[in-house]
């Protein structure tokens, strides 16, 4: 086969938790065993690859990774958190162009990661994590066809994941409609919380800059309104232009609007869903002093969006109506990251990790990204498809305005009241 040259296979797990992460790891690693070849799996992510030194930091078995055992994984794929454990630390974070490759102060962790790689006889790696992940595995690829033709090469083959499914290239990600699930669960509680205390609750939900997962959210949780950085138009913004920073009373309006009409229908209470990506969109000095990753990135979560616009709400809410309502605000997301997967989820990620086995030895791809179409019919995408070349960043793949999706969520958001038509009514504030 294309592959036979592959013996060793190393799995680097990276970025944040996603439901259905072992049922990748398990059916990639099966994959590659029942093959006769060898799988190590290195412990949190690249963090020990990219420390790597041949004197002061030699990789240690069942330390720094495990050789994989069948034992290992079999039995697994509906196993909660991450086998092998998760880190942010990524290679290529000082490269900004690829002219950056050819410079070896900006190359150092990628140099080291191959190096390390080296040292153990890895013969292919298999990355599978978020956006930041993708851009690493491609990153590697680029530098080793920088080096001497006789330089021995690693194999790279990418597996998308994140909650978030704001990837290009595949349709969902696996862990998306667990994620989806156990927060809408959370919304249909807060909805009957709502209606018995005749209030409302403002939610922030995970997502990062798109909209897909509070958009799912809000469908699946029959919230009321949803709104994600998609929906921000010169309607919304300070200076009425589409790329103007978020206007939080005009934010505070449009969801006072909602609430309004909801009155109008003799429905006081009600769930109001938000994106944590607006937060990106707010004003220098409102997001002044909020916490960064450790990329240098807004850390959105930090901005506590939910409870701003909440306070925003409550106070227009007084001035239109004279009365004092609660809307309460919670953040939602970290506790989806490791729920029990969705029965979906677990087949994608299964297919995505056997996909892993087939790029490598049955079509002996190299700088790849295993994907799925259609009825989880596998296909690959070259990595360089992906990232922008000028850049050397990925694009966020948003909602579309114009999209069937988009359309039913501003369908049914107007249509979450429940029949009989009677009920306690509105409490006396």
């Amino acid at each position: 086969m294309p592959g036979d040259r592959i013996r060793r296979v190393g799995i680097v797990f990276s970025g944040g938790p996603a439901p259905a992460a072992n049922a990748v790891i398990a059916a990639a690693a099966i994959s590659f065993l029942e093959d006769g070849r060898e799988v190590i799996g290195f412990f949190h992510g690249f963090s020990n690859l990219v420390a790597w030194d041949p004197v002061d930091h030699r990789l240690v078995a069942d330390e720094h990774y495990r050789r994989l055992t069948l034992a290992d994984v079999r039995g697994i794929r509906n196993a909660r958190g991450v086998l092998l454990g998760t880190s942010r630390v990524g290679p290529g974070a000082e490269v900004r162009t690829l002219d950056d490759l050819d410079d070896p102060a900006r190359t150092g962790n990628l140099r080291r990661v191959l190096e390390a790689l080296d040292a153990m006889e890895i013969d292919a790696l298999v990355t599978i994590g978020g956006d930041g992940t993708l851009r690493a595995a491609w990153l590697l690829y680029e530098y080793q066809a920088r080096l001497p033709e006789d330089s021995r090469r690693v194999a790279i083959v990418h597996l998308p994941k994140t909650i978030d499914n704001d990837y290009r290239g595949i349709d969902f990600t696996f862990g998306f409609f667990t994620a989806v699930d156990v927060m809408a669960k959370e919304v249909e509680n807060l909805r009957a919380d709502a209606a018995a205390t005749s209030s409302w609750f403002i939610i922030e939900t995970m997502g990062r800059k798109a909209g897909w997962l509070s958009y799912g959210v809000a469908i699946a949780g029959e919230a009321d309104l949803v709104l994600a950085a998609e929906d921000v138009d010169p309607t919304l913004t300070i200076d009425g232009t589409a790329s103007g920073a978020l206007d939080l009373d005009r934010l505070a309006a449009r969801i006072d609007l909602a609430v309004a009409a909801a009155e109008a229908r003799g429905k006081h209470h009600g769930v109001v869903v938000l994106a944590e990506g607006l937060a990106d969109r707010l004003p220098a000095d409102i997001i002044a002093h909020a916490g960064r990753n450790e990329q240098g990135n807004l850390a959105q979560g930090t901005v506590d969006l939910a409870r701003l616009v909440a306070a925003r709400v409550t106070e227009r809410h007084a001035r239109r109506t004279g009365v004092r309502k609660r809307f309460k605000s919670l953040q939602l997301g970290y506790e989806s990251r490791s729920a029990p997967p969705h029965a979906f989820d677990v087949m994608l990620g299964s297919q995505l990790g056997i996909g892993a086995y087939r790029a490598l030895v049955e079509e002996g791809l190299d700088g790849f990204m295993v994907s799925v179409t259609g009825q989880l019919d596998l296909h690959y995408l070259p990595l360089h498809t992906l990232v922008d070349r000028t850049t050397t960043r990925t694009e966020i793949r948003y909602i579309r305005r114009d999209s069937d999706l988009y359309r039913l969520a501003r369908f049914l958001e107007e249509r979450t009241d429940r029949g009989p038509q009677w009920g306690p009514g509105r409490r006396r504030e």
